[in-house]
């Protein structure tokens, strides 16, 4: 892939993350108007229409294209839904993106929302003992705390982080969603106020781990041509989406499965799943770490951001405390990570959160992302995995 098979980021728009007692399609329904006023362009205008999917919201979350296309007002859209778990917003800017690069529609507006229940998230209702998800929680008792917790305990045994490294990850990320108006929480937060939260999976406390949030994201695609017609002579442009599987056998824990493949037969990989879904990003775009800016990720606990800094190939295995203890990752470093405050600031909004970190993105290689701007910022990378082996990440230029 090279930069002729670029698109344009011609508008982003956002729903404020929060609790706000509404339905997903509300939200979904103004995100998208706010991306269509960012890019200058009436609804008509819209060709084709991919709604990333939630499937707590009853049937329409089924329908997701097309429940917000109905919303917009009927024009004759084409649509499609997608539905990847956390990984749902990338799969459906890589949909949205094969559209346009196959000439199938000009414009393409890219919408999630959601409503989320409160507490963590849990299977639907009924017996499904093929569903690992399913049998995690009705087997194990493994609810997504634990296995964040599991996952700190591995950090802690393997390399030496400690809960002070995990808080510092939080102060980081209150104090850079602190400056954003669409994050859900707004204050900034000391290391003090994280060890005196309650312990919810040891060894991480309730400020360690991101809440369930109402929000929404959307993106107004659409060619090059389109968008230097549209008079965008120099848009951001997203040069690479990677929604990689893993690779067998699998011999990192990775719930919701609840158990590693055997590795007497098989060598493993060379690189875990989630490093691959950076590599293949990285390939795809023709660019490595060295030439981030910025990245914007999967912060579902303070442990795993550190454990993306090292799969994003930002440092090496184990010396993702040190990074941030450098300052490195915070607004002001080498590269910043999480700059819109990240999951930590705004919570799972599933559906969502892979688009509104492009949409954050955006913000930034704009130049128009305020007190949290990153000087100088010309590449980003979005960093994402839905549970089931969805691979999520998106780099975008400019």
């Amino acid at each position: 892939m090279s930069a002729t098979h670029d698109i344009a980021v011609l508008g982003a728009g956002l729903h404020p993350w929060g609790k706000w007692g509404r339905g997903f399609v509300e939200y979904g329904t103004v995100a998208a108007r706010a991306a269509l006023a960012d890019a200058g362009l009436d609804w008509s205008a819209v060709q084709s229409v991919v709604g990333a999917g939630t499937v707590r919201g009853g049937y329409p979350g089924y329908v997701a294209g097309a429940t917000f296309a109905r919303a917009l007002g009927w024009q004759g859209a084409r649509v499609t839904t997608v539905y990847a778990a956390c990984a749902s917003g990338a799969q459906a800017i890589g949909t949205a993106r094969a559209q346009i690069l196959s000439g199938m529609a000009e414009v393409v507006l890219v919408v999630g929302a959601d409503a989320a229940p409160k507490g963590f998230f849990a299977p639907a209702g009924g017996d499904r003992p093929d569903d690992p998800d399913w049998l995690r929680f009705r087997v194990l008792g493994a609810t997504n705390p634990a296995y964040f917790g599991l996952y700190a305990r591995r950090r802690m045994a393997l390399y030496g982080d400690t809960v002070d490294d995990f808080a510092r990850v939080k102060v980081k990320n209150a104090a850079a969603g602190a400056l954003n108006p669409y994050a859900r929480y707004r204050k900034a937060v000391t290391a003090e106020e994280v060890a005196a939260s309650a312990v919810v999976a040891d060894p991480l406390r309730l400020l360690d781990i991101c809440a369930t949030s109402d929000g929404a994201a959307a993106l107004v695609l659409c060619g090059m041509d389109y968008a230097r017609g549209h008079g965008a002579a120099d848009p951001v442009r997203i040069r690479a989406v990677s929604t990689v599987t893993p690779t067998y056998p699998n011999t990192v824990l990775d719930l919701p499965d609840i158990a590693t493949d055997s590795a007497l037969a098989v060598e493993p990989p060379q690189h875990s799943f989630r490093t691959s879904v950076a590599r293949a990003a990285y390939e795809e775009a023709g660019i490595g770490p060295e030439d981030l800016s910025l990245a914007e990720v999967y912060d579902l606990s303070t442990a795993l951001e550190l454990q993306w800094y090292e799969d994003l190939g930002l440092c090496g295995a184990g010396e993702g405390a040190k990074l941030l203890r450098e300052g490195a990752t915070a607004l002001g470093g080498r590269v910043p990570v999480n700059a819109s405050g990240g999951l930590a600031s705004f919570g799972e909004a599933v559906p969502a959160q892979a688009i509104a970190q492009v949409c954050e993105l955006t913000r930034q290689l704009r130049g128009t992302a305020g007190e949290r701007q990153v000087p100088g910022a010309r590449v980003g990378i979005t960093a994402n995995q839905g549970l089931f082996g969805h691979g999520s990440s998106v780099i975008a230029v400019r």
